[in-house]
């Protein structure tokens, strides 16, 4: 067989045992690289001192019980350093026993007397739960379930001039506040000694403001 034929066919071989990387796994590394060199950065620029300080304990003043919407970063919207929010945070800042019990350690074990449901505006899950018809399936019908009762609520009394996708939003802050002192033992019972508060909050992505809602 001449020299490049057998040539032709190692490439031919080599391409098929190593397939060219596909225009997704290209970005996947490159979306690999980005947040790698971030903390890379990040260990640059923070102080050393700080880092082993934190690595002994921490003493955050105030869970922040947020959604999991990636413009809605309670260490960058409140303006803190690590150390200071104990965050908790999933779609439509919905809670169940593991969220609540995140809640609790922070409370019982860390000391943290103040706690904030922080709802935002244009919030998916909500939006979701608005335009959700029939029964929710999957995972994310999970999420959509713990919503519903606030849309259903908003619906009934709502009138036609108000702004349904606010009021949906500062109803499910309130639901979860209820949810979380009614389904806590101990929450409730710090709350009610006066140990602990836990407040309501909204969140405008295009003013940056954080609103306290009654």
């Amino acid at each position: 067989m001449k020299p490049f034929k057998i040539a032709g066919l190692f490439i031919i071989s080599l391409l098929i045992a190593f397939p060219a990387f596909s225009k997704d796994q290209v970005k996947q590394n490159e979306q690999e690289k980005m947040l790698f060199s971030g903390n890379a950065a990040y260990v640059e620029k923070s102080k050393a001192d700080v880092r082993k300080e934190l690595a002994k304990g921490q003493k955050p003043y105030a869970v922040v019980v947020a959604c999991s919407d990636s413009r809605v970063s309670p260490e960058i919207i409140f303006n803190e350093s690590l150390g200071k929010i104990f965050v908790i945070r999933t779609a439509g800042n919905v809670v169940d026993p593991i969220t609540i019990g995140s809640i609790e350690y922070a409370v019982e074990h860390l000391g943290t007397p103040f706690i904030v449901v922080l709802g935002h505006q244009s919030c998916g899950a909500i939006k979701a739960a608005l335009e959700s018809k029939g029964h929710a399936e999957g995972n994310i019908g999970e999420i959509i379930k713990k919503i519903t009762p606030a849309v259903t609520k908003v619906k009934s009394t709502a009138k036609a001039e108000d702004n349904v996708e606010y009021l949906v939003i500062k109803q499910n802050v309130k639901n979860v506040i209820d949810n979380i002192t009614s389904k806590s033992k101990i929450i409730s019972e710090e709350k009610n000694h006066g140990k602990v508060q836990i407040i309501g909050a909204y969140y405008s992505i295009e003013t940056g403001k954080v609103e306290k809602l009654d």
